[in-house]
């Protein structure tokens, strides 16, 4: 009984710790914001980090509120690489964006798969509607204490076979957007998952947001 009992300790131990990153972990997802991007080819749920990126977050909310994204499309998808979207409507027509946010890839989140950046000039502080979902762990996007890198604010919580899909389409009839799937692949609607949100009175400046990474 007394080497059961010793057994037990350990066991007892490692099932507290299980329990206690599964809180944490539903903590997280509880207390940050959601966001539903319905695409053609199914449908993408994001848990953003308001905590790590509170500027950035802010700012896709905005995006996302506004009704923004209804209508954009993927335009530059890379296979082992990333799939960007959120500024080109399907005929291609770049949309007028917001100021653009100041630069957090310093908050200590990495660019590793499924997360979800904004993209931006070789201006660190240019980011405005634009992001991309990371595909491969790209840490080379990373910022570092000389070098600022590429703001991750968020996460694939479902549906990355839905981003996979897009990554797979066919690519290269369109010569101006070679990177971009040959039938477009839109997001219907961008939704919160968690409340109701009321679209911004805000109208957008028109400062360019140009494709990058």
């Amino acid at each position: 009984m007394k080497y059961l009992s010793s057994c037990r300790a350990p066991l007892n131990t490692l099932l507290a710790f299980v329990l206690l990153s599964l809180s944490s972990l539903t903590l997280a997802v509880t207390n940050n914001p959601r966001v539903e991007l319905e695409t053609d080819l199914g449908t993408i749920e994001l848990v953003l980090y308001a905590d790590k990126a509170p500027a950035t977050v802010e700012n896709f909310l905005n995006y996302v509120d506004s009704g923004f994204y209804n209508g954009t499309i993927f335009h530059r998808v890379i296979p082992g690489f990333m799939a960007q979207g959120g500024g080109f409507t399907f005929d291609f027509q770049e949309k007028p964006t917001n100021d653009p946010v100041k630069n957090e890839s310093n908050n200590g989140l990495s660019n590793q798969r499924g997360t979800i950046a904004m993209a931006r000039t070789n201006n660190p502080d240019s980011a405005t509607s634009q992001f991309f979902i990371n595909l491969v762990d790209n840490s080379r996007l990373d910022g570092s204490a000389d070098k600022p890198g590429y703001t991750v604010f968020g996460k694939v919580l479902l549906g990355m076979s839905v981003v996979q899909q897009i990554a797979a389409e066919p690519r290269g009839q369109h010569k101006a957007f070679r990177d971009a799937p040959n039938m477009s692949v839109r997001i219907l609607k961008a939704r919160r998952k968690d409340s109701d949100s009321t679209p911004s009175s805000a109208s957008p400046s028109p400062v360019e947001n140009k494709s990058s990474d």
